[in-house]
């Protein structure tokens, strides 16, 4: 597996990443995760994607369950999380509408809280989940800081951030902010158009990447039809399932993109992970590009 340095001998992570997102639909017990997370290291992903609001806000603690069941994974892997939504739920019955806090005391607060649940003693990464149109970037700045010197966690990034809201809160850090997750699959392509991704891309900062196969609708959905075919046509012709042509289409993009496999199946996480060593040409990337948009490029 290959891994990217987002941190010179300091913070590295496996190319592919697994994500938590759905663990609560995938009917496991503790010891059924531990012995997922074992075959992922096999695989060599050693990169976990967590966040506090998944699972409604129940998905961080049945993984601290495998954890603690057996505490001698966490030193071979590296624990995201994300913190800055609340939406009304069991876990928040004071909250009655969607709303983001990025305020600093919240963002300490649900950052101790994730630690408690996962059971751990720091995060490898902490990112803000969402960009808020009331964020303060100073008191954002000050809870990372006040993390950092406590120890709790190790380094910090965002989440579906504009270049222009990353780099309002770099400017408050002394150190650096080691990742963007952005929303990147050939059925969403904004990101090649917008900036996002250049940015990044001149601060060497490298991406993560969620819903790469676009939440499933790609495989079934009328709509992605003509990008299906394509696909499944560059498939058949590589010798690949749909899945890992659509995956190979995001990891072709420049910037060492790491995509976030969501799927708890494990033969699932093997093919996915595969497309690693499947070379797109141009013109199957742009025949793809094509498909997905609907029209030719100009």
């Amino acid at each position: 597996m290959q891994r990217v340095e987002l941190v010179n001998n300091e913070l590295s992570f496996s190319r592919m990443v697994q994500g938590y997102w759905r663990l609560t639909d995938w009917n496991m017990h503790a010891q059924d995760i531990v012995r997922f997370v074992e075959q992922g290291l096999e695989l060599g992903i050693t990169t976990t994607d967590h966040a506090d609001v998944y699972g409604a806000f129940t998905q961080e603690a049945l993984f601290g369950q495998a954890l603690k069941l057996a505490p001698g994974l966490r030193d071979k892997i590296e624990v995201v999380s994300k913190c800055g939504i609340l939406f009304p739920c069991d876990k928040q019955p004071d909250v009655r509408v969607v709303h983001y806090n990025n305020d600093t005391d919240y963002i300490v607060a649900a950052a101790e809280r994730s630690l408690k649940e996962l059971a751990v003693e720091y995060l490898d990464v902490l990112l803000i989940h969402r960009p808020d149109p009331l964020m303060d970037a100073d008191a954002v700045a000050e809870a990372f800081i006040r993390l950092r010197a406590a120890g709790k966690v190790k380094h910090f990034g965002v989440s579906n951030f504009s270049a222009s809201k990353f780099a309002l809160l770099q400017s408050r850090l002394d150190f650096p902010l080691v990742t963007n997750q952005l929303e990147i699959s050939a059925v969403h392509t904004d990101y090649l158009f917008d900036g996002n991704l250049d940015f990044l891309q001149q601060h060497s900062v490298k991406p993560m990447a969620w819903s790469c196969l676009g939440g499933g609708g790609v495989f079934h959905d009328f709509q992605y039809k003509a990008l299906r075919d394509c696909a499944g046509a560059i498939a058949e012709e590589s010798g690949a399932s749909l899945d890992q042509i659509l995956m190979a289409f995001v990891l072709s993009i420049p910037g060492q993109i790491m995509p976030i496999i969501g799927s708890g199946n494990i033969d699932r996480v093997r093919t996915q992970a595969a497309s690693l060593s499947i070379s797109l040409t141009r013109q199957q990337w742009f025949s793809l590009l094509e498909a997905a948009r609907g029209y030719k490029v100009p």
